[in-house]
């Protein structure tokens, strides 16, 4: 879908304080590497991620959603009471019932008049909040939306490594499948949306495009309390290889697509953005995309995978640092398991 008069206003993002490096983890797991006979390293070595962040436990996703939000908010001299919708993409959410978003919402003291829910759709939850505000824009029913997400892998990777420790019967196969939830940190981000009349960034949306194969749903399965807030206790097992190959054919297929959709060829496009997962993923996306990767923006050596924060948390660094420049075409490439594929373009 195209969209005619929709800008990315601006950019927030909260960042834990607590670093933990992948050595870190693999300490606290020097028994089991011992006696699986693993090498020490391989985490950082496969993964290409040397530290992540954790938010302190009793963290809430509402409160840093609220300070990504904050600082989205302050970034730009829009009026809040402009803001016709607010949505929580996070896979993290306080608790099941009510929307998280009810409470960012409260705490960025919005309209009363904005639609407010959370989208629920893995690493993928931001980017189809961004399409569902785009589309309200362009229909001229809200003025401008919100859209904000707060992933802690914190429980995530400690559940993973105390259940790991506790398995009477290890096996490297059970490693395997843990992988990709090592791999896992915290970061809360927003994105503000607006009609081009209450524009001043000049960052036009484009338009975007989605693909899902569904028949790999199985790749990656988490837990039922998922992401949930208090003491959770979240699971989650990855077939990393198969997802990896799935996941890139699949971005492949909405690649072309995309490119028809936005008038683009590879050479037309001056940075790109994708999803941080892993430095294997990553280059072999970019090979099949046949891609430059020199433009490419990573964060994942020094954040890890964020869930549904990543892309647009990187997305807000690489502008920060001065990587995205005011006319780039920026494509934005989001593969989320399920498998869903959303791609994004966007005149910088």
């Amino acid at each position: 879908m195209r969209f005619e008069n929709v800008y990315i206003e601006s950019l927030g993002y909260h960042l834990p304080d607590n670093v933990v490096t992948s050595e870190d983890l693999e300490r606290r797991l020097a028994s089991l590497y011992e006696k699986l006979k693993l090498p020490f390293g391989r985490l950082e070595m496969m993964s290409g991620i040397r530290e992540r962040r954790f938010f302190e436990k009793g963290v809430f996703p509402s409160q840093v959603s609220s300070l990504a939000g904050e600082h989205a908010l302050g970034k730009t001299d829009v009026d809040r009471q402009h803001i016709g919708c607010l949505i929580s993409g996070s896979v993290c959410r306080d608790f099941l019932e009510p929307a998280t978003a009810s409470i960012i919402h409260h705490n960025l003291k919005l309209p009363n008049d904005s639609l407010v829910f959370d989208i629920s759709n893995a690493c993928l939850g931001v980017l189809n909040g961004m399409v569902h505000v785009a589309n309200m824009i362009d229909l001229g029913q809200i003025e401008a939306g919100l859209v904000v997400a707060g992933e802690n892998g914190g429980p995530l990777v400690e559940t993973t490594i105390e259940t790991l420790l506790a398995d009477p019967n290890p096996s490297r196969a059970k490693i395997k499948t843990a992988f990709a939830s090592m791999t896992i940190g915290s970061a809360a981000v927003a994105v503000l949306l607006v009609h081009r009349n209450l524009s001043h960034s000049g960052h036009r949306l484009l338009g975007s495009v989605a693909r899902a194969e569904t028949r790999f749903n199985d790749l990656c399965q988490g837990s039922e309390d998922m992401g949930m807030g208090g003491d959770s206790s979240p699971l989650m097992e990855t077939d990393s290889e198969t997802l990896m190959k799935e996941g890139c054919q699949l971005a492949k297929d909405t690649w072309e697509i995309a490119k028809s959709s936005f008038g683009w060829k590879n050479e037309d496009v001056d940075k790109v953005v994708c999803h941080q997962v892993g430095r294997m993923q990553r280059k072999l996306l970019y090979e099949i995309l046949a891609l430059d990767l020199n433009k490419d923006f990573s964060t994942l050596e020094y954040l890890g995978n964020t869930g549904s924060a990543a892309l647009p948390v990187t997305l807000a660094i690489g502008e920060e640092q001065g990587f995205i420049q005011k006319d780039d075409q920026v494509a934005l490439l989001g593969i989320g398991s399920g498998l869903n594929c959303l791609m994004m373009g966007v005149e910088w």
